[in-house]
This record gives structure tokens, C-alpha cells and sequence, in this order.
């Protein structure tokens, strides 16, 4: 199996003809700490490290890639988000709720935007696999580095996601 590493970040303007891009994400290969290249746009960019993300070689019920840190609504419901991340994760035995291993690896973490989020088993981490994209019928829309409002639900004017989207920023 082949597989590659792609990365996406936010590029930062610095030279004379590419500042229509400043903000807007550079998808490629990571050449430096500081640089994509992008194949598409066919050049190298300056990013900003801390927006860096792997991609997850998984897309959405749209066809859209999921990369670290992709915030996810599941089931069409705005206040049902996770986000997608790479690390280390508890392995819950679903009886006792106890930490029986952890693993690294692909995994989602539920943002707590309601009483039943912040319930256990609800709030565990959980293996981000294409069987848990279609089964929670999961679909992209946004990622914590954006500022946009696109990548916040319209539907709902959570306060609690509105500062975990602050803290994911800091």
C-alpha cells in the first residue's frame, strides 16, 4: 500500500503577487517547517506552522478530504461535532468504562456543545474510521484554524462551541 503524506496550512503572504492567498489554505508536501509545495498552485509557500495538518486519507458523505483538525458535524445535527485528530487515545471497555489500552492513531474527539456531549460514553474519543464517517453520517464543515463563518453551524448560536473554537485558535 502507497501511501502519501499530504499536508494543508494557511499561507502567509510575503512576496508581491501571491497575496490574493494570504489566510487561504496551501495543500502539498511539507518542504521546510515553514513551506507546502503546492502541486497545484505549482509553487513553494510560506505558511503558518500552527495551522499545519496531516490528512486523514478519509473523505466525508460529501467527498470532501477530512484533514487534523477538521471540525465534523454527524447526523445533520449542529450541536453533534467532533474533530478529527491524530494521537494517542484511551480505549474505554464499554461494561466497566475503564481504560483498558490506548492507541495512536486516527481518532475523533467530541466538542462539547450540549449536556448529552459532555456525557460519558458520549464525550469518549472514538476511532476515526470510514465506517464511523458513514455511520455518523459525518460531513466537514470547517476546521478550528478557520475564521470564516462557514465553519461554524448556522443553525445554532452555541456559546460552549463558540469558545472551543476560540481556544482551538490560541
Amino acid at each position: 500500500m502507497n501511501r502519501e503524506m499530504l499536508f494543508r496550512a494557511k499561507h502567509i503572504h510575503a512576496i508581491p503577487g501571491n497575496e490574493h492567498l494570504n489566510g487561504t489554505w496551501v495543500h502539498g508536501y511539507l518542504s521546510d517547517e515553514n513551506y507546502i509545495y503546492d502541486k497545484s498552485l505549482e509553487g513553494e509557500f510560506l505558511i503558518d506552522e500552527n495551522t499545519i495538518c496531516l490528512y486523514a486519507n478519509l473523505t466525508d458523505l460529501k467527498g470532501e478530504e477530512i484533514w487534523e483538525n477538521d471540525i465534523l458535524m454527524c447526523h445533520d445535527n449542529p450541536v453533534d461535532l467532533v474533530k478529527a485528530v491524530f494521537g494517542e487515545f484511551n480505549v474505554i471497555e464499554v461494561e466497566s468504562e475503564e481504560v483498558i489500552d490506548s492507541v495512536i492513531g486516527w481518532h475523533y474527539e467530541t466538542i462539547p456543545t450540549d449536556a448529552l456531549s459532555k456525557c460519558e460514553p458520549f464525550c469518549y474519543s472514538m476511532p476515526l474510521t470510514e465506517d464511523y464517517v458513514k455511520r455518523c453520517k459525518m460531513k466537514v464543515i470547517g476546521n478550528i484554524w478557520d475564521k470564516s463563518e462557514d465553519a461554524k453551524p448556522k443553525e445554532t448560536d452555541n456559546i460552549i462551541y463558540h469558545d472551543f473554537m476560540k481556544k482551538g485558535r490560541e
